[in-house]
């Protein structure tokens, strides 16, 4: 089954019809299109019960989250269809995180050759449960806090018609943190089982893979040892005072292989299990996609969750 977003923010029809013509001459193919948010997740439910061997998701992160919870919907199996990734969204993090091109045409080659040859591996994913909710999967990252109201503010920009150019990202994110978010009083407290609880948190970013997301071309990567193998990182800011914010965002921009160091951040690696609460209810995220507000949210790790074809 090929679940094809004709929205994704980078993609035109033509462009997804030229993958589609590459991919149908090698493979008996379902295609279908989602027409709302959430029917991603449907549609890959469906390709478990009717037997389908590949699901391919053509779009962004967010198809490729909705794709996987859809595979995922009775948690995971070996006999589930693999995930294959086309990206064709403005970060692609999954897809680039996995080792594949950023142009669709070059990751629809890379796509093919590994369904002739049989390849994939088995990745590990992380789940997010808060009261009220049913549990969510997410493939690369979440976020609770400050970087969870930036993508508020950009999900609302983009649906008065701005495109989620990196540009658009960075112009809210510093127009947010001047006049939007509170930098006075940290919400946070971050619990990992077996630990003390760390508090006066104002962003806390998990991190299920390196990087945590892209700038363009630029890997942001506040826990460069997060891998698929291993459990869950996180990284946290405790102050919003200019010099240490701007020097934790200088931190992810770098190139580097030890995570960043500072009385006012933060470092969880390789967790099972890590718990965020927060005094007041607070923005959360998961792959880039805004899910409200919480006051209390807990992320576990899941080995080997879903094969993907790579």
């Amino acid at each position: 089954m090929l679940i094809a977003n004709p929205k994704a923010t980078s993609s035109s029809r033509r462009a997804r019809d030229l993958l589609v013509r590459a991919v149908s001459g090698d493979l008996d193919l379902d295609l279908v299109e989602t027409a709302y948010r959430g029917h991603a997740t449907e549609l890959a439910s469906r390709a478990v019960v009717d037997g389908h061997d590949v699901v391919i998701a053509v779009g962004g992160d967010g198809t490729v989250n909705e794709a996987v919870n859809g595979l995922l919907a009775k948690g995971p199996s070996p006999d589930l269809p693999a995930l294959a990734v086309l990206p064709c969204g403005s970060a692609n993090v999954f897809a680039r995180a996995l080792g594949l091109p950023n142009d669709p045409v070059d990751a629809t080659r890379a796509v093919l050759d590994a369904l002739r040859a049989g390849r994939h591996r088995t990745v590990g994913l992380g789940t997010a449960t808060h009261t009220g909710a049913a549990k969510r999967y997410f493939t690369f990252n979440a976020g609770v806090g400050y970087d969870a109201e930036v993508v508020r503010e950009v999900e609302r920009r983009r649906l008065s018609g701005a495109r989620a150019y990196p540009s658009l990202y960075v112009r809210t994110a510093v127009r947010h943190f001047f006049a939007g978010t509170d930098r006075r009083h940290p919400a946070l407290a971050v619990e990992v089982p077996g630990r003390p609880a760390i508090t006066g948190v104002f962003l806390t970013l998990i991190s299920n893979t390196a990087p945590w997301t892209f700038l363009g071309p630029l890997p942001v990567n506040p826990s460069p040892r997060a891998h698929f193998r291993t459990g869950l990182d996180a990284f946290g800011i405790r102050s919003m005072e200019v010099p240490a914010f701007l020097g934790g965002l200088a931190g992810m921009l770098t190139a580097r292989s030890r995570p960043i160091r500072g009385r006012a951040v933060l470092n969880v690696h390789d967790a099972a299990e890590i718990t965020v609460r927060a005094d007041r209810p607070v923005a959360f995220q998961l792959d880039g996609d805004y899910l409200g507000e919480v006051e209390s949210i807990t992320f576990r790790s899941v080995p080997e969750a879903v094969r993907v074809v790579i």
